[in-house]
């Protein structure tokens, strides 16, 4: 059994690490005239932080990175590209983590290209320092050691794939406690209301 470690975080955590990139561009003096959300996990925070700042425009562009819950794809990529003019506005990028630097990147460059901005800077409400390759401008926590976090925009998501994970690798009973032994968290939604969405998605075999 492959362990992965998990971390469960909550609405509270995401106010308050939206609030700090907001703290920190506000001392700063970054005026920021348009914010550009990375999807998925962008969206929560750049409205947050718009709201904090008193930013009306916000748009957002799909980045595929990390396709299923700790899986990887080789090479982030922008899905449905597309061309704007945003007459040399200032630019925020903001996305839920960082961990490898990968979104931050390629989303970046794609607005530098496409997009007709003036400064471009990036965010996110979390570091990874032991993983990313570069570092965002602002950020509200340095995490250490790299974990899977489960926003809570993705619990059914993230819950659905962690236990077919476990149901790939032979468990088929006791499941929450084997979730909680693989993956050192409690199970944000109850199992037995994860299976029955499985059934109903037609992803469970017994």
């Amino acid at each position: 059994m492959v362990k992965i470690p998990v971390r469960v975080v909550d609405w509270d955590d995401i106010v308050n690490w939206s609030s700090g990139i907001s703290d920190k561009i506000k001392r700063d003096e970054y005026k920021v005239d348009v914010i550009i959300a990375i999807a998925r996990g962008g969206l929560v925070p750049a409205r947050l932080v718009a709201d904090a700042l008193g930013v009306l425009d916000v748009i957002s562009i799909k980045v595929e990175h990390w396709v299923q819950t700790a899986n990887k794809d080789v090479e982030a990529k922008i899905k449905f590209p597309y061309k704007l003019d945003l007459k040399g506005g200032n630019v925020l990028i903001v996305d839920d983590i960082c961990d490898t630097g990968d979104s931050l990147e390629i989303a970046k460059k794609f607005v530098s290209d496409n997009f007709n901005p003036g400064a471009i800077r990036t965010s996110t409400m979390q570091y990874i320092e032991s993983t990313a390759r570069i570092k965002p401008d602002y950020y509200a926590a340095t995490i250490t050691d790299w974990a899977w976090f489960m926003y809570p925009w993705n619990y059914w998501e993230d819950e659905i794939n962690l236990i077919r994970k476990l149901l790939d690798n032979g468990v088929k009973t006791d499941i929450e406690h084997a979730f909680k032994d693989n993956y050192g968290v409690e199970p944000p939604i109850p199992v037995k209301d994860v299976l029955e969405e499985m059934k109903r998605r037609n992803l469970l075999n017994f």
